[in-house]
């Protein structure tokens, strides 16, 4: 089984689920089998017969094996902080299932059907935000999660917070008696991460396309040139996502009627860097996801627990596949990308508020000093763009030995992607804002009309909020724009 991208994306936004076939099950069954075996050796098997981490030298009983699985979730499971968002459940019990359907972790098939069903019926475990150094594994988080398989602790049943026994019960489940390896192989891995990671990946993926249009309406507003998105310019360059960001831009600004009209006459020379620049710092932006949306979509369909079972061979070899650091990376350019992205957004509403750079009425407003206009909201995205540079600080650079020192390396990621749905968040509120400033503008250019593109994208915004005309609270208008962006509605 393999999951694309646009595939997790479906699952993340609860449009499907996860299908397991019959050769899933070949799989799962095979790994299962072998596991079998290798106890009846009698050797030392690590987290399979031995205790985990610092204590893995010391033998457990064949008649306390369950208790050893059962044992492990309930003694992981000291999450803290608030409640993942649904979205991040979701796409990390997908990927779970995922990782076990290879037939690499030795688990029953009872097991990931218990976590497909309740995956199917929309039954998600409460997993705390916070306890994970992204090795070995999200282990904190995913005891949360494997906690709902066994019976314990609480879920969310279409919303409804419910004990999950009585969750399972709903939906013609039982509990489940872990068996040798699978309460390690479930809380072994990289899933909390990944999900976290492509949750701030898409996040950011509806943002991006946004600040094209955005950037693209806010560059028709001032009256500004486009010749600096002409493609011969990004070709003598070469690098892709410039060159795309570029052809975007212009689609956007073809058929304008503000840009016809300054053709000719105007004696600007160049417009500042915010404007000008747009194809060379969206397009690094966009190379940045690219590359960390790569990096997602193959770590999403990678075996990360540890040991391996590789039935085929009778070998079961223990390894270090639960380390994020990958995971950690990607979240952490995505981190810079978005904090990017609503920097120089920030900068073109500084340029569209102020009369002598855009030639607008200062603030976007008329009868200002009477009305305030635009100028707090201009405020509000300098505190989100501050907010995010500081954020966006790598935190896969940093590391804390655990389980006396036998765990001495770590990647962070758990915090690297959290941080980066934060970051995205913010710089979804700076971009609405700026499309409020960029309507606002094009508004003043009337009867003129900018591009069928712009128009469309004005008209959306225009649906949820009306032309200020004199002060009042544009909190609402900005929410409402930025739920748009979320929607995918200027993709």
């Amino acid at each position: 089984m393999k999951l694309t991208l646009q595939q997790l994306r479906e699952i993340w936004s609860g449009k499907a689920n996860v299908t397991l076939a019959a050769a899933d099950y070949a799989q799962i069954d095979a790994s299962a089998a072998a596991v079998t075996r290798a106890l009846a050796t009698g050797a030392a098997l690590y987290g399979i017969n031995t205790g985990f981490g610092k204590l893995a030298s010391k033998r457990i009983n064949d008649a306390d094996l369950a208790q050893l699985q059962r044992n492990l979730v309930l003694s992981h499971a000291v999450g803290v902080g608030p409640e993942l968002d649904a979205r991040i459940v979701r796409l990390a019990m997908a990927i779970k299932i995922v990782t076990l359907a290879a037939g690499r972790s030795g688990v029953r098939r009872v097991v990931v059907d218990t976590l497909a069903r309740l995956l199917t019926a929309n039954a998600l475990p409460i997993i705390p935000a916070q306890g994970s150094v992204g090795a070995s594994g999200d282990l904190a988080p995913l005891a949360h999660m494997s906690c709902a398989i066994i019976g314990e602790g609480d879920v969310r049943l279409n919303g409804e917070r419910i004990a999950a026994r009585d969750a399972l019960q709903r939906i013609g489940a039982e509990p489940v008696t872990l068996g040798p390896k699978e309460g390690l192989a479930l809380l072994n891995g990289t899933q909390i991460s990944t999900a976290l990671a492509l949750d701030a990946l898409f996040r950011t993926q509806d943002v991006f396309n946004a600040a094209l249009v955005s950037g693209a309406m806010s560059t028709d507003a001032m009256k500004g040139t486009d010749a600096p998105f002409d493609a011969r310019i990004h070709a003598a360059r070469g690098q892709k996502g410039q060159i795309e960001v570029a052809a975007r831009l212009r689609a956007l600004m073809a058929g304008s009627d503000i840009r016809k009209s300054h053709l000719t006459g105007d004696d600007r020379v160049q417009d500042p860097y915010s404007i000008r620049c747009q194809p060379q710092v969206m397009g690094a932006c966009l190379d940045v996801l690219n590359s960390a949306a790569a990096t997602l979509e193959i770590e999403a369909n990678a075996v990360t627990d540890n040991p391996l079972v590789f039935a085929e061979d009778d070998a079961i070899l223990s390894g270090g596949n639960f380390h994020a650091e990958p995971v950690a990376f990607a979240a952490d350019m995505i981190s810079m990308a978005a904090a990017e992205i609503a920097s120089i957004s920030e900068r073109r509403l500084a340029v569209l508020i102020d009369p002598v750079l855009s030639g607008l009425p200062a603030f976007l407003v008329k009868e200002g000093g009477l009305n305030s206009g635009f100028m707090i909201l201009q405020v509000t995205t300098a505190a989100l763009v501050s907010e995010n540079k500081t954020l966006a600080h790598p935190a896969v650079v940093d590391t804390i030995p655990t389980s006396a020192n036998q765990e001495d390396h770590v990647s962070m990621a758990t915090f690297a992607g959290r941080k980066a749905g934060d970051i995205a968040r913010n710089a979804a509120n700076v971009i609405a804002i700026e499309l409020l400033a960029a309507a606002q503008g094009i508004d003043f250019h009337a009867p003129l009309k900018t591009s069928p593109a712009l128009q469309s994208a004005h008209a959306k915004i225009r649906s949820v909020s009306p032309h200020l005309v004199q002060d009042r609270s544009l909190a609402g208008d900005t929410a409402r724009v930025r739920e748009l962006i979320e929607a995918g509605a200027f993709a």
